[in-house]
């Protein structure tokens, strides 16, 4: 896969932009102005056609949008691994080892989000920190930035966390709980798009732009389709593991969940990305290998899709990788010009992440956040598998002390969740989904 070069391209625009700031401040701005104008003609243009430019033939047949095409295309595989839920041996164990590893890896990934790895050395050294990170980062430069209009960075650090710190992982995995009490498991797209209405006060990529064409009255259903060019990047699939948690044990179900939530805001490979690794969590509770939930994740979705090819890649290579480094050299190499928030590059991360850490949750998330790009995602979803397979017991309890009982929110409204109570009600919410599919 190629991209088409754009580095040129935002030299150029930064060039004119610079150039009319200068002639701007020299007394030509009637005519700096009426140039940005056209410029923004063309610029429009040149979107317009490319958004209406035909997705391959091929490639519609290999990734539908719709559930039933998306499940005609599926591997054979084992779409119910227990009987009931009771049969999953220390549920409530699991389910709590899965949401405090998923807390931990967004917690920690996300002082770092994003930042080249170099950079996140240097944090660590200049904050006496282990590298690969082994605990909370002690030390980040924009401490005072906040984020999510709640929690400075600083209050991402180790001295200073007190309760899980909000980040759109941690909100989103609350609401698809949300949804389903209100809803129940029959929930549908507008439920879940009535529900971000209600609650979320700022979103960003395909989510901001899902909800905001959900407001101007577009149908939920149809709401990803509109001006939309980041229907296949990762924010669906960081909504993944309530799903999980809720359909543990039966993959099939979660995928279905899924499918109902990310249809909202992405299409094809994006929606892919949430239904695999919601499945792949609902394995999780019954396996004993974070690997394997991935492999019975990988049955709920299209089988030649891109995101399917690149999970067998990086499963058939993952013998190959010796560190955080060799792991994130091989996904650039691999995908070269991809969006670092795309789901499919970022998802072969969170693979490496289970391969070097197996089963310590502190080596899973720690090597995954090293490796950057969106590391508090992946930190995230590959905490939840190998935390739903070692259950809270597996997780060191330096990662989960400063979080106390308390979930901070950004939701309109809601100031803090309880952590036992939200557990408890997941359990709740799990027993709902098992009687209602069943």
């Amino acid at each position: 896969m190629s991209y088409p070069e754009s580095g040129k391209l935002h030299s150029k625009i930064d060039e004119v932009l610079n150039w009319g700031a200068l002639r701007h401040e020299q007394g030509a701005g009637e005519a700096v102005d009426e140039v940005l104008k056209q410029l923004a003609d063309v610029v429009d243009a040149a979107r317009n056609k490319i958004e209406g430019l035909s997705v391959d033939a091929e490639m519609v047949k290999r990734e539908p949008n719709d559930l039933e095409g998306i499940r005609g295309l599926r591997p054979e595989g084992r779409r119910k691994l227990v009987g009931s839920l009771s049969e999953i041996e220390g549920f409530e164990e699991r389910l709590l080892g899965a949401m405090y590893a998923r807390f931990a890896g967004c917690t920690l990934g996300a002082a770092v989000e994003l930042l080249e790895i170099e950079r996140m050395k240097g944090l660590a050294e200049v904050g006496g920190d282990a590298w690969p990170p082994v605990d909370y980062w002690s030390y980040v430069t924009n401490g005072d930035v906040v984020r999510y209009m709640k929690n400075r960075f600083i209050e991402y650090t180790k001295a200073r966390i007190e309760g899980v710190p909000v980040d759109d992982d941690v909100a989103y995995t609350l609401m698809g709980l949300m949804v389903v009490e209100r809803f129940g498991p029959g929930f549908g797209t507008g439920d879940v798009a009535k529900m971000w209405d209600e609650y979320i006060p700022i979103a960003y990529t395909a989510e901001e732009r899902s909800l905001a064409n959900f407001r101007e009255g577009i149908k939920a259903e149809e709401a990803a389709e509109k001006n939309n060019p980041f229907s296949e990047w990762i924010g669906a699939w960081i909504r993944a593991d309530g799903w999980g948690y809720m359909a543990a044990g039966w993959p099939e179900v979660a995928a279905e969940l899924a499918y109902r939530d990310a249809v909202l805001s992405h299409r094809r490979n994006g929606v892919y990305g949430e239904m695999l690794f919601s499945a792949a969590i609902a394995a999780a509770f019954t396996v004993d290998c974070p690997l394997k939930a991935i492999e019975l994740g990988l049955q709920e979705i299209p089988s030649n899709c891109r995101l399917a090819e690149a999970m067998r890649w990086a499963l058939s290579v993952a013998d190959e990788v010796t560190d955080y480094q060799d792991a994130r050299d091989m996904v650039d190499e691999k995908f070269k010009g991809m969006n670092v928030v795309h789901a499919i590059n970022n998802a072969c991360l969170v693979v490496f992440g289970l391969v070097l850490g197996g089963l310590d949750v502190t080596k899973v998330i720690g090597n995954t956040v090293a490796m950057g790009m969106d590391n508090d995602c992946t930190a995230a979803t590959a905490g939840s598998l190998v935390g739903a397979v070692v259950g809270a017991k597996g997780v060191q309890s330096h990662w989960t002390e400063p979080f106390g009982d308390t979930i901070q929110s950004y939701f309109k409204g809601i100031d803090s969740f309880g952590l036992t109570d939200i557990k408890e009600r997941f359990v709740v919410q799990a027993g709902q989904v098992w009687d209602h599919f069943s």
